[in-house]
């Protein structure tokens, strides 16, 4: 892609990644990350592969020694980045923990992790005041300290013995009691941390010595419950100094320190370095705890444990046991006595620095006595225990927790024979591996006592792993020294750097055994180890190899078979398709070549410098190797791509390692050479021409290129490059910053020597490409300009690169043309072949010249003054001028001492604009955001100082254009742009509201504004940019994250038809359509979903005009663009199951496809839609509830404040569970528990009043409604889709009420509500725009309740009729066991008794017509009664049938209390009397008995009111 951008970015990993995907990278959280090139939501990074671009997070950081090894270091707080390094550190120890089966301690630290974790996001957040931050860090620290003494990464302890009065025991060493400690820091060099400060430490006193073993752990959790302070007169003064460097420095610079007999407390395990020739075997033991038995005794024991430690041949080491610096070291250790306390926890840590050459065979003994508390000189021998240092397959003791076996003894016991316990299991591990123990024992196991102790091995010389311990002693196993080397990458990376002298020296002494039959695993493990280096967890170990290499490296003639297998795997680089081992050597050159060239060395000064020409001739040989490679079209090979890359990244780093054994003309020419093989195409793909520039640009920067020997044959080539990408106009970032390193240092050579002939061949190579370039980026920006009133933000960021990129060809080209002499130009001058050439050339030269000198390109003095007005706003807005944010006698202070400088820079600030007379118009639109930041500081003279600023904006536009456009948009633009970055912060709503003071109620803008000949169209902006506002503020508000969806949408959608309607902002219209449509998808409400997007896609027409790229849609026709609209509109409708607002859609495609005879998309549609008349007629839909909400007071936000909405409910939602969800999403409302109208208190309280009721659809589309062969299922669509009004009844009895009969004074009062737009649409509410109040009178309302049940009847039985509705004939069951029912115990009954009376018909002469009209309902219902239960009686199940002879008694019933309706008005036919006269003539003619005979008629009735009436 031409448009993609090569620019280094540093990235922190916020997710780990396992790069299950071809080429996929493996990334540890945290580690930091170079990006090449982004492509689809990937990150590519040659040097590796590709990942997530979601997974990594933008850090700003300092980067240093730029290249292959380059450190970059985070800009942020440096107990940030400790407290980051240190979370790195414990979550490998802390998956340790979980393998080691080490419970308690595994979710110990996890839950110190996690409030470390959550104390590094608070300190990020930025939120905290100065004390907040202290507290934060304070809290960090004390856990840091706590984890890290956990798992052993404190140091040794200082020991000093005082006596019962407080003083030293020694008095003599009273001048000694001080001690150095190494203290592990952020930075990766070694040094001493302490301070100049003196510190008096107060004692304390344990209240329960069983606590002791905890004590640190509680001092640092602040346990103050557990310790009390004896007086006030204990306590210990101590003074700290800080030492920065290394050992060596500091003993240096203080020797008089050293010379007092300073104590070097070491720390607990290993520095971050490990020095070639740093020895240290040191074992840190810690008595953990013990569970004795009582031994018969009523009372528990007081243990002590003493502790020896004891060589083979038994002997007891002496000055082996160390319990502190600053103490002698001793040959027996006596712990401290518990009173009375068989489960003693002692805590109690001790170092062992047994000598090496005694380490093997020797073994801990621990002897368990009794301590007599009435004989205090009287110790009872019970128990002892032992472990040995060294396991039989050389390995130590393991850092971990041991639980040994106690045997019993007594005094009696002689431990003389060591070997009559040795050979007894010390801990169950052991046991396993005992299996022949001897039954008589000298020694019998106690089984119910343990103890238990730790142990952390800090030594530089041996090792608790078996595979690298093989490999130190190879020569004990001849036979698998093949093994053993490949078995190295399985050693960890703690161990190896650990090691790395020994091993390193193990290496090349195999490699000098066996060259032939070792050469290549021993090659292969040299490069897996400098690998190791290479990650940043192990980085700073890189000084340790390059000191080994210097000084102890050994191997004279290790570059021979060096050379030889690099040259091997180079060779095959064109044959191999797994190419990892050849990828990892070519990450390894660097420090390959530190060994090969080293090895030369001490080779050459071993043999007087023989051989001399067989190593050059094997180097020259191994860069015709590297040529090769290089060489290799990589176009069809991914693998192979990675292999250049490899190499080219790390080839710049040999450079100084070849200048040790060549020439500079010499290196310069191997280069040359090498970086003339690549590819000149500049087609061999984008990724691998970065990484061509890449290392093009490490080269110049490299030391080689500051020699001008070696600068005189490198140009070419170096020129060669750039010219062919110039010439292409590709990776134009990179080629510019390769130049300006070129230039920059041919400046610098210049005042020492002649670059006359380096001038000369820039100039033969530049001068016409740069011209070229530049033309071509002048050219794209000014058509970028010429669509900038399109305001993409992606031509924004186009234009601020094309930018850029001018600035740095211009100061190219600048450059070169300050470097040429005469000599230069005329030689330029001379080598033009024609006069059509130079016409040319001077034409490119002189077009150059003109743009820059344009002022709408290079304006003369401008950037000065924008630049001046940008530090003016940046000085009155930074944080330490806000006085507003100080206390009352800090304010006071700063405003009698130095003034509002705010203030006073507003008016020098005021005074340039003046100043700039009529070139005021060259900065509009550009300086509206700066000013309006100016204008959020919350002070009025600041404020007062910049309307008339706005004002001039306005009016200077108002003169050039006859309007004020610009102004108008960039404005609405800023305050929309400072929305959407307010994601919450509070600082956003002070700033907005001080905006809206500007803009509304402060009265000097509009003042200034209505002096104007343009008042009308100025104040009309100024209320319009108040109106928007107030919605941004809502927006804002809603936007924070803990606001509902209905809340986001509502507010949505009132910012949107604002931009439609009343600014008419079209592009910020269609961004928040497709927000509001996002907010849909979301919470699932597709069908406004799609009404949404159908906004956009009706601004759209079916042409084939061409639309640029917006949003997430890429550059197409208008016809191609409203295509893909309608068919996600669609997907949408479907999703909703709104298939009638889909199937106009399906229509309106199908016509498209059919007139461009696309018969395949044609298809496609017209099935799609009939696919949805099938889902119509077979799938269930839910009729979904209304209901109508009003917000009332002003504490609502502004766009639901005292208006009323109705709502549509979600599937199965009631009232009580809407008027639920609706109290959760205002959790500060009051529900109003009637129906009323709210007042004015109500209405203006600042409080928030919510009134919910149901509301009943009243459909448009009656016509289908009333269609009896229509389907419910269809007609249930109608009933509650397209709705735009809304109806709600409140009964209420008018005067006295009858007691008997309430019908005869139960009015209803009639609410119809009309909405702005139909339901469902672009919201699941809409505002409430007419109400209509009517009353209904008792006799009308009892017309429509019989109309509306003989309409619900007569739809229920069409559809058992025409057999729509099969099988279950419940729903028929309850509705006419419900109408007759009812008919019989009230209802109809009722109707009649309030409305037939004679009394109420002389009273009310006036509803005779409606009187008539409900009896000829009620007739009608005993019609539609009679059909329903024929219908019944044709569908009903046996087992139905008593429900249906009760629902005929009960018609009977009811149709005799219609005894004055005249039942036989309903003009039933002769056919009717017939079957009547009929059916008893037949009945008496049978002679049966007329009175069994009449309850048969009545049964027919049904049968024969069917008949007539259908």
């Amino acid at each position: 892609n031409e448009n993609c951008l090569y620019l280094e970015k540093y990235f922190r990993l916020i997710c780990s990644f396992r790069g299950a995907v071809p080429q996929g990278l493996v990334l540890e959280l945290g580690e930091t990350v170079q990006i090449l090139e982004k492509c689809e939501g990937k990150h590519f990074s040659l040097l590796q592969g590709i990942f997530p671009a979601n997974y990594i997070h933008l850090k700003k950081a300092i980067v240093s020694n730029r290249g292959q090894y380059e450190t970059v270091v985070p800009l942020e707080d440096s107990v940030v980045t400790e407290v980051t390094a240190t979370l790195q550190e414990w979550a490998v120890l802390w998956k340790q923990l979980y393998v080691k089966h080490k419970v308690d301690l595994f979710y110990k630290l996890r839950h110190v992790m996690n409030e470390l974790i959550d104390l590094r996001r608070q300190l990020l957040s930025g939120h905290l005041t100065q004390d907040q931050v202290r507290e934060v860090k304070r809290h960090l620290t004390v856990r840091l300290d706590w984890g890290n003494d956990l798992l052993g990464y404190s140091n040794e302890r200082f020991m000093v013995r005082l006596n019962k009065n407080g003083g030293p025991r020694n008095p003599e060493k009273i001048d000694r009691m001080c001690a150095l400690f190494t203290v592990r820091v952020c930075s990766l060099s070694s040094s001493l941390y302490s301070s100049v400060i003196v510190v008096t430490l107060r004692g304390k006193k344990c209240n329960n010595e069983n606590e002791w073993c905890q004590i640190h752990e509680n001092i640092i959790r602040k346990s103050s419950t557990k310790y009390t302070a004896p007086s006030s007169n204990y306590g210990l003064i101590i003074s700290l100094q800080l030492l920065r460097g290394d050992m060596e420095q500091v003993r240096r610079e203080n020797p008089m320190i050293f010379n007092r007999g300073v104590s070097v407390t070491r720390k607990l395990g290993f520095p971050d370095v490990i020095m070639p020739g740093d020895i240290r075997n040191d074992l840190y033991l810690t008595l953990e705890k013990g569970d004795f038995e009582r031994g018969g005794k009523s009372v528990q024991k007081n243990i002590e444990v003493t502790m020896y430690v004891l060589y083979a041949d038994g002997e007891i080491l002496k000055d082996c046991i160390s319990l502190g610096s600053g103490e002698p070291s001793r040959s027996a250790y006596h712990s401290f006595v518990l009173y009375h306390n068989n489960s003693p926890r002692w805590g109690e840590i001790i170092k062992l620095p047994i000598p090496i050459d005694r380490f093997r065979g020797s073994h801990l003994r621990f002897e368990f006595r009794h301590c007599s508390t009435k004989d205090k000189g009287e110790k009872k021998l019970f128990g002892f225990a032992f472990t040995p240092l060294m396991r039989d397959d050389g390995t130590t003791l393991s850092d971990d927790i041991h639980e040994l076996y106690v045997y019993k003894c007594d005094e009696n016991s002689t431990f003389n024979n060591h070997a009559l316990y040795l050979g007894l299991p010390c801990c169950k591990e052991d046991y396993n591996g005992c299996p022949n123990i001897p039954s008589s024992l000298i020694f019998q196991r106690s089984t119910k006592e343990t103890f238990s102790v730790s142990t952390q091995l800090s030594s530089t010389k041996l090792t608790q792993n078996v595979d690298l311990l093989a490999l130190l002693k190879w020569k004990a196993y001849p036979d698998r020294v093949m093994d053993i080397l490949g078995r190295l990458r399985h050693v960890s990376g703690e161990e190896i750097v650990k090691f790395l002298q020994d091993i390193l020296d193990t290496l090349f002494v195999v490699l000098d055994d066996n060259t032939e039959k070792y050469g290549l695993l021993v090659f292969q493990s040299l490069v897996f180890i400098i690998n190791l280096l290479r990650d940043s967890k192990y980085f700073h170990f890189r000084p340790v190899m390059d000191t080994y290499i210097q000084k102890h490296f050994a191997g004279a003639l290790a570059y021979k078979e060096l050379i030889r297998c690099l040259k091997w795997y180079m060779d095959r680089s064109a044959e191999l398709v797994r190419q990892d081992h050849i990828q990892e050597a070519m990450r390894a050159l660097e420090y390959l070549f530190k060994f090969i060239v080293q090895s030369r060395i001490l080779y050459s000064r071993a043999t007087c410098g023989m051989e001399e020409e067989q190593f050059r001739t094997s180097i020259q040989e191994l860069f015709q190797s590297i040529r090769f490679v290089l060489s290799l079209d990589s176009r069809s090979s991914e693998t192979l791509i990675f292999t250049q890359a490899a190499l080219l990244n790390s080839f710049p780093a040999i450079f100084d390692e070849l200048l040790q054994m060549f020439t500079v003309q010499e290196v310069a020419e191997f280069v040359r050479g090498t970086l003339g093989s690549m590819p000149s195409t500049v087609h061999i793909g984008q990724s691998m021409d970065v990484v061509k520039l890449q290392s093009i640009a490490r080269t110049v920067d490299s030391r080689l290129f500051s020699f001008s020997e070696s600068r005189r044959i490198l140009l070419p080539v170096v020129l060669h490059h750039i010219h062919l990408h110039l010439r292409q106009q590709k990776e134009l970032l990179i080629c510019s910053g390769i130049l300006s390193s070129i230039f920059s240092i041919i400046k610098t050579s210049s005042l020492e020597g002649d670059v006359v002939e380096e001038v000369e061949m820039m100039v033969e190579s530049l001068l016409d490409v740069l011209l070229q370039t530049l033309l071509t980026i002048m050219s794209k920006s000014q058509s970028q300009e010429a669509v900038r009133g399109q305001r993409c933000p992606q031509l924004s960021e186009l234009n601020n690169f094309l930018s850029c990129q001018q600035g740095e060809y211009v100061s190219c080209l600048l450059s070169l043309l300050r470097q040429m002499s005469d000599t230069h130009f005329q030689h330029l001058l001379d080598n033009f072949q024609s006069k059509d050439e130079l016409k040319e050339f001077l034409l490119k030269i002189f077009c150059v010249f003109r743009n820059l000198m344009k002022m709408s390109v290079f304006p003369r003095d401008w950037m000065v003054w924008n630049s001046y007005f940008s530090l003016a706003v940046l000085f009155i807005n930074q944080p330490s001028l806000q006085l507003e944010n100080a206390t009352p006698a800090k304010r006071k202070k700063i405003l009698d001492k130095y003034g509002d400088m705010r203030v006073m820079m507003a008016y020098e600030l005021f005074s340039m604009w003046q100043n700039l007379g009529e070139h005021k118009i060259h900065f509009i639109p550009g300086m509206i955001g700066p000013f309006l930041g100016v204008t959020l500081v919350p002070q009025p003279e600041v404020r007062n100082i910049m309307i008339p600023i706005f004002h001039d904006m306005m009016d200077w536009e108002q003169r050039k254009n006859g309007n004020f456009k610009q102004v108008e948009a960039e404005l609405i633009d800023k305050l929309d742009s400072l929305v959407s970055e307010g994601k919450g912060d509070e600082n956003y709503r002070e700033l907005f509201s001080l905006l809206t003071q500007l803009f509304g109620p402060y009265p000097s803008l509009l003042e200034k504004i209505e002096q104007e000949t343009w008042r009308e169209t100025g104040i009309s902006f100024v209320t319009s940019v108040t109106r928007l506002m107030e919605r941004l503020l809502d927006y804002r508000d809603c936007m924070k994250g803990d606001e509902t969806e209905n809340k986001k949408i509502g507010c949505t959608v009132n910012l949107m038809n604002f931009y439609k309607s009343e600014i008419n902002k079209e592009e910020m219209y269609i961004r928040y359509i497709h927000k509001l449509c996002d907010m849909h998808l979301q919470a699932e409400n597709y069908t406004e979903a799609a009404f949404t997007l159908l906004l956009y896609c009706e601004l759209l027409q079916w042409e084939d005009r061409p639309l640029r790229e917006f949003l997430h849609y890429p550059s197409q026709s208008e016809w191609q663009r409203k295509e893909g609209l309608c068919r996600k509109i669609i997907h949408y409708f479907n999703k909703g199951k709104s298939w009638e607002f889909g199937i106009p859609l399906c229509r309106e495609l199908a016509i498209q496809y059919e007139s461009l005879y696309d018969y395949q998309s044609l298809s496609w549609i017209r099935k799609m839609e009939a696919t949805y008349y099938d889902n119509i007629m077979e799938q269930q839909r839910l009729e979904p509830e209304f209901f109508r909400v009003g917000f009332y007071g002003r504490k609502f936000p502004f766009f639901l404040r005292n208006k009323e909405y109705v709502c549509r409910g979600h599937d199965y939602e009631r009232l009580e569970a809407f008027q639920q969800r609706m109290l959760s999403e205002f959790p500060q409302a009051i529900a109003m528990q009637h129906p009323n109208h709210p007042d004015d208190s109500i209405l203006q309280c600042d409080a928030q009043y919510l009134q919910i009721y149901a509301v009943t659809p009243i459909p448009d589309n009656i016509d289908v409604l009333q269609m009896d062969r229509v389907p419910d299922r269809i007609k249930s669509f109608y009933r509650v889709n397209n709705i735009r009004k809304f109806r709600y009844d409140r009964p209420f009895h008018k005067g006295p009420k009858d007691k008997e009969n309430e019908f005869k004074s139960l009015w209803i009062e009639r609410t119809t509500l009309t909405l702005t737009h139909s339901l469902p649409g672009i919201s699941r509410w809409f505002e409430v725009e007419r109400r209509e109040l009517v009353e209904v009178s008792p006799l009308e309302n009892a017309i429509q309740v019989v109309e509306n049940k003989n309409q619900e009847l007569r739809t229920l039985i069409s559809q058992y009729q025409h057999k729509q509705m099969h099988g279950n004939i419940n729903l028929l069951s309850m509705c006419l066991n419900g109408v007759i029912d009812a008919a019989v115990n009230g209802g109809i009954a009722r109707y009649q008794e309030a409305f037939f009376d004679k009394d109420y018909i002389t009273k009310h002469p006036a509803d005779a017509e409606k009187i008539t009209q409900l009896k000829e309902l009620m007739q009608e219902q005993v019609h539609v009664l009679g059909v329903g239960l024929a219908v019944h009686e044709k569908f009903v199940h046996p087992e139905m049938r008593p429900l249906h002879k009760k629902l005929i008694d009960q018609f009977q019933m009811m149709r005799s209390s219609l005894y004055h309706v005249s039942w036989f008005s309903f003009n039933i036919t002769e056919q009717f009397l017939c079957s009547f006269s009929g059916f008893f003539s037949e009945k008496n003619g049978d002679g049966c008995n007329l009175n069994n005979t009449v309850p048969l008629f009545f049964s027919k009735i049904p049968e024969m009111v069917a008949g007539k009436y259908c």
